[in-house]
């Protein structure tokens, strides 16, 4: 149903690296709901893309950088590195979805109100089908002011439901618990 060519599907892993997640809502077992996915994905022979920021914050090769210890790439897993909060902005990522005939994008990741939403968007508005997997996407709470505090878990359910309900031509979006999300190509 994608507007992109090709029927193969991709599980991508954004940003779970330790500086982001230390301290996320949920993290432990939101992190066991990536490494299911990822399991499930290796098993059904799905590529794995891991996406992996660096900015003045979160610097190359520090500590805080890494992946978190539960998740790591295993040779020949593709890995993509961004400065930006969508993954497919001034990255080789398009051209190896391209490459590789990738027409559904299975996600999962951190932070759910910014790399993830923008990620997510960045894939229905290239006209990839997007599934996100909604027990798999973690944040922080954001303050906003001493008063006005954006709850993570209200992020979360947020962007779980807009990738429920949004409707784009020719694609297909849902957000899916990790046991129900279907790896199938084509």
């Amino acid at each position: 149903m994608a507007t992109r060519p090709g029927k193969g599907c991709a599980l991508l892993i954004v940003d779970v690296q330790v500086g982001f997640v230390e301290r996320a809502w949920e993290r432990d077992r939101i992190v066991a709901n990536m490494a299911l996915a990822l399991r499930r994905a290796r098993e059904a022979g799905v590529p794995v893309f891991w996406v992996q920021h660096d900015d003045a914050d979160l610097v190359r090769d520090t500590p805080a950088w890494q992946w978190v210890p539960e998740l790591v790439p295993l040779e020949g897993e593709h890995r993509i590195y961004k400065r930006y909060n969508s993954a497919f902005e001034d990255t080789g990522l398009l051209r190896e979805f391209e490459r590789l005939g990738v027409a559904r994008v299975v996600l999962a990741g951190a932070a759910t109100n910014w790399c993830i939403r923008a990620t997510a968007y960045g894939a229905l508005e290239r006209g990839f089908d997007l599934t996100l997997i909604s027990d798999a996407h973690t944040t922080r709470d954001l303050e906003l002011a001493p008063d006005r505090v954006v709850q993570a878990r209200s992020a979360i359910d947020d962007l779980n439901a807009a990738m429920r309900w949004l409707e784009y031509p020719g694609r297909s979006n849902a957000a899916e618990p990790a046991e129900q999300v279907s790896f199938a190509q084509g």
